[in-house]
């Protein structure tokens, strides 16, 4: 090693960093012989949450009218550093007075390797196949997995995919990673599904094409709100839908509201009256099947039960998509002027839908080298964050820890401030979280209560701060 580089510890990779350079992952640099963080420790103000609403007569002192708590910064992890090679505390660890409680905040960014996302889209599209591979640039990092209400859902990252592929696909993988906590757009294909573009907080771009809905409903659930809007109006209705296609005057709303059977029969597998699996194939088109002429799922009308001038509104459930027909005299579908008060509840079908977005959750096993950096006996903080005595926070932001063993903790990318995410070439995501919890149970734990410090004396200049409405 020359006299001009100096060795960074902060991860694995242990990189020589000439003066006036950085690192391989642009986080730390050598300043005049002195390693430095190049990302600044993140503050966010009116980082604790409201209090309650109190009788004044009996405790005054405990509320001041402010309700928001403002003076009361939250130190996050974000720039603080990492405690590599893991014995060393945590770079900061500080404490501030809260309603008389001295609380303890401990901030290290960690370096995960054991980490990944969940992705949830609000789409009907069809994007693939459940299990099939997601890739960025022709690797895999991840999966399609099963669907929720009105969203499709893919895992990302993971342990897997960041070591135990090739290299490229780790570099890949972490790249993805970092831009997705980061709130950046990455376009992924999924194998035999489709090309899409994900962003935390905006609506996703499947095969070019923005989305703007997000359904309202199941095609039951769609007949069910709106049976008795539609009831006056029309006939019969067929809420097209990839999952439950539903049938009005099949249906129990249809039925108890009066409605006379249409004796129109769709395709698929009836479940229970009024309700259809299976119509069509997933895809693109109406309510998320692969069905661009709603026509092609009637499979039969009954001459002994329909009639001619018979009134059919066929309709997606977003309400983006509908056609009008009447039944000729042969009981054949023609289209027809939709009428006005039809038109109307297509339009509010769609009022009630959410804008369809993609919402980015970062998930991250805490293990033993980052909770070293909070105690000399690491299961101490395992054991407090499980018994609730310790609050697991992710750059600020609310962390829900999963049941069971260790400490895996999930949270919303768009609760923290931008740029919260960074990565280390081995690969890893380095991702800041924090340990808040009394001193007394700190103390008790076995935690580095000698390295602890006055929150005053972390707020100096040069910090980064956020106030808590704008960490979003």
């Amino acid at each position: 090693m020359s006299d001009e580089k100096i060795r960074c510890d902060a991860c694995p990779v242990m990189c020589y960093i000439s003066d006036g350079k950085s690192g391989a992952c642009d986080r730390y640099a050598n300043h005049g012989g002195e390693l430095v963080r190049l990302d600044p420790l993140t503050v966010i103000e009116n980082g604790a949450p409201a209090v309650p609403f109190l009788d004044r007569a009996e405790r005054p002192e405990e509320w001041d009218g402010d309700i928001l708590k403002a003076d009361r910064p939250f130190v996050t992890a974000i720039g603080a550093g990492t405690t590599y090679p893991d014995y060393k505390p945590a770079p900061f660890i500080v404490s501030q007075m809260i309603d008389d409680v001295d609380m303890i905040t401990i901030v290290t960014e960690g370096i995960f390797s054991y980490c990944g996302v969940k992705v949830k889209i609000d789409t009907d599209r069809h994007i693939g196949e459940e299990c099939a591979v997601v890739r960025v640039d022709g690797e895999p990092i991840g999966h399609v997995t099963t669907g929720e209400y009105g969203s499709k859902m893919l895992s990302l990252g993971g342990v897997d995919h960041l070591t135990g592929g090739s290299k490229k696909e780790g570099r890949v993988t972490c790249d993805a990673l970092m831009a997705l906590c980061n709130r950046e757009p990455v376009e992924m294909q999924i194998d035999d599904g489709a090309s899409i573009v994900v962003q935390a907080g905006k609506p996703p771009v499947i095969n070019g094409e923005t989305e703007k809905l997000m359904r309202v409903g199941c095609g039951s659930a769609t007949i069910g709100m709106f049976a008795q809007q539609w009831a006056p109006h029309v006939d019969e209705v067929i809420v097209v839908d990839d999952h439950i296609t539903g049938v009005l005057t099949e249906h129990e709303a249809g039925k108890q509201l009066g409605m006379k059977p249409a004796g129109i029969r769709v395709t698929g597998r009836r479940s229970t009256p009024g309700r259809y699996f299976q119509v069509a194939r997933p895809g693109t088109g109406w309510g998320g099947t692969d069905v661009e002429d709603p026509l092609t799922i009637i499979k039969a009308v009954d001459p002994k039960v329909a009639w001619s001038g018979l009134r059919l509104l066929m309709i997606s459930t977003t309400g983006e998509q509908w056609a009008y027909f009447t039944l000729d005299d042969d009981l054949a579908p023609q289209v027809a002027y939709i009428p006005d008060a039809l038109r109307a509840i297509a339009e509010r079908i769609a009022d009630n839908c959410e804008p369809s977005l993609c919402s980015v959750l970062f998930m991250g096993g805490a293990g033993g080298s980052l909770r070293a950096g909070v105690t000399e006996n690491p299961v101490g903080l395992t054991r407090s964050v499980k018994d609730t005595l310790t609050k697991v926070t992710v750059g600020g932001a609310a962390g829900y820890v999963w049941p069971g063993g260790g400490i895996t903790v999930m949270a919303d990318v768009m609760d923290m401030p931008t740029n919260a995410f960074g990565y280390v070439p081995t690969p890893a995501l380095v991702a800041p979280i924090e340990f808040t919890l009394r001193r007394e149970d700190y103390k008790a734990m076995g935690g580095h209560v000698e390295r602890i410090q006055p929150v005053d004396s972390v707020l100096k200049d040069g910090i980064r701060r956020v106030p808590r409405d704008g960490a979003a």
